[in-house]
């Protein structure tokens, strides 16, 4: 193979590669064009690709670093979520009422998360404290299945659980609760549900704990007050 012939004659990568594996002596005896191409002879058969592996291995820390700093976000927007739905319960652990109640969960859910609103909604029949919203019979296994616990995605048409705060909603979490009334012999179904105005502020992919938790808290508060039959 004639490599002195005019570039323009066109060669092929294949051919110039078993003529490099044929004559590899060339390559290693010229150190100028080694050097050019970033790479350094370190013996007669070896060759060091000192500025291509340095090279590699910055790229490599780069992305190791990305991914440190990532995680760290995330560990402190956690950490920070956490907190907030720690400081949240405090918030509603004052309410002395039901209707107290509903208005602690709208006020921690707008300026403590940033949310559109909240809302505690029960199915009838039976009494719906002040402040709450009213459900159809059968309207939370309608919502959340059966079986379901919660969702967490796009809002329902027709929902309309947010009052003022409705047409801001683009998805919600909806966290399935239970509560008791005197004479009831079972506990009614109720819904402890929080909208966003962004429609990924809530997504099936989420995770529902901190939700759920705050869920729990207003459940559990809800109950020192019974609820009328």
């Amino acid at each position: 193979m004639d490599l002195s012939a005019d570039p323009a004659a066109g060669l092929h990568w294949p051919q110039v590669r078993a003529w490099l594996e044929d004559h590899a002596e060339h390559l290693l005896d010229d150190r100028a064009l080694l050097e050019e191409l970033g790479l350094a002879a370190t013996g007669r058969n070896v060759v060091d690709f000192g500025r291509a592996a340095l090279a590699r291995l910055e790229a490599v820390a780069q992305r190791e670093a990305g991914a440190r700093k990532l995680i760290e976000e995330i560990a402190r927007a956690n950490f920070a979520a956490q907190t907030q739905t720690h400081v949240a319960a405090l918030d509603l652990m004052e309410a002395r009422t039901h209707v107290e109640l509903a208005r602690h969960l709208d006020a921690v859910a707008q300026g403590r998360f940033g949310l559109a609103g909240a809302a505690v909604a029960i199915e009838k029949p039976g009494a719906v404290p002040f402040g709450w919203k009213a459900l159809e019979p059968g309207r939370v296994d309608a919502l959340l299945g059966e079986d379901g616990l919660h969702w967490l995605g796009p809002n329902f048409t027709g929902l309309s659980l947010f009052g003022p705060s409705e047409g801001e909603v683009a998805s919600v979490a909806l966290v399935r609760m239970s509560l008791s009334a005197p004479g009831e012999s079972l506990p009614r179904p109720a819904l402890c549900a929080f909208g966003s105005a962004e429609d990924d502020g809530f997504t099936p992919a989420m995770g529902c704990e901190l939700v759920a938790f705050v869920a729990r808290v207003v459940e559990r508060m809800a109950e020192r007050w019974p609820l009328e039959a």
